[in-house]
């Protein structure tokens, strides 16, 4: 998990009664993470179509989790390191490679130190959920890391005054 810039929203997510999955297309990747289903192929989709939205900074490759684990290696020599990667906010100020993981590890396989990212806050990639269940429970969780992060943040300030 690479931790970065603070979310630009700080605050509660509201639930949205009218949230409508993200459509899922034969051929469309998606990204799974436990009940929470993201459509990368939209995702990139819309990120390209609305680029000023996103500038691409670059990440530094050793300060990104290794996922040797779920790597199709030998996949990784036929991907591209200059197409940007996907951050996406999983809890305040922290991100998650979502889509990428074979660049970065071509990326550390042939020392670049430098990848270039797109970075998506939680407000910015929920949308791209594919299941309405998925969604509800999506926002619960961001809303209890939220109080958790408040909570911490609470507590360090009585520690430094006290």
């Amino acid at each position: 998990m690479l931790q970065g810039q603070q979310s630009v929203v700080m605050k509660k997510l509201k639930l949205d009664k009218n949230f409508v999955p993200c459509p899922v297309a034969d051929g469309d990747e998606l990204f799974p993470n436990g009940i929470f289903v993201f459509n990368i192929t939209k995702m990139i989709e819309y990120v390209r179509s609305n680029a000023e939205n996103w500038p691409v900074e670059d990440v530094t490759v050793d300060d990104l989790p290794e996922k040797t684990a779920s790597i199709n290696w030998s996949h990784v020599d036929t991907t591209d390191v200059s197409l940007p990667i996907i951050l996406a906010e999983i809890a305040p100020g922290r991100y998650n490679v979502i889509d990428g993981n074979h660049r970065v590890e071509k990326a550390r396989k042939i020392g670049i130190p430098k990848v270039p990212a797109f970075r998506l806050t939680i407000p910015q990639h929920v949308r791209f959920l594919t299941d309405k269940k998925a969604y509800v429970c999506y926002v619960e969780y961001v809303n209890g890391k939220l109080k958790d992060a408040e909570k911490l943040k609470r507590y360090e300030a009585n520690r430094v005054m006290g």
